[in-house]
């Protein structure tokens, strides 16, 4: 159990920070939204890799740290693991805040303003803060991981 829970932790990481460097790169080189046809296509495959790709990755992560936690007793008293679960919240938190409730958001709108139905002015207005916060997210991820492979010692919890 404990290696099938490491497993599905560290798929769901690579899925996760994997999905926000495609989002920065998608952001980096998406069209202005003048070029409605085109801005419309790339925010829709965005906003897809927002829902079918980080959502179950950031899910599969945050239920495998957290079943690797509360079976492994080992890990009850481990400030790192502690110090993990408390930075995943966050971006468990910020992820709907941050990336996917944007990212879905202006795929919808998008589409609507290339049907008629959605000042296309009104697009791109938060392009800047959703790069800032994919950035923030995969740093935090980062330091996840380097405190899941390095494991340095905090002060122990009692018990």
């Amino acid at each position: 159990m404990r290696r099938l829970l490491k497993f599905c932790h560290t798929m769901g990481a690579i899925g996760m920070m994997g999905a926000m460097a495609c989002l920065i790169v998608l952001l980096v080189f998406s069209p202005a939204p003048k070029e409605l046809a085109q801005y419309a296509l790339m925010r829709g495959a965005m906003g897809n890799i927002a829902t079918w790709v980080f959502l179950p990755s950031l899910a599969l992560t945050l239920i495998a740290g957290l079943l690797a936690i509360g079976l492994n007793r080992a890990f009850h008293n481990a400030g790192w693991a502690w110090a993990k679960l408390a930075t995943g919240i966050l971006v468990f938190e910020w992820s709907f805040v941050g990336v996917i409730g944007p990212m879905q958001e202006e795929a919808e709108q998008s589409a609507a303003a290339l049907a008629g139905k959605f000042d296309a002015a009104a697009l791109a207005a938060n392009l800047s803060a959703e790069q800032g916060s994919l950035w923030v997210m995969l740093a935090i991820a980062t330091f996840n991981v380097v405190f899941g492979v390095w494991r340095p010692k905090l002060t122990s919890l009692p018990d």
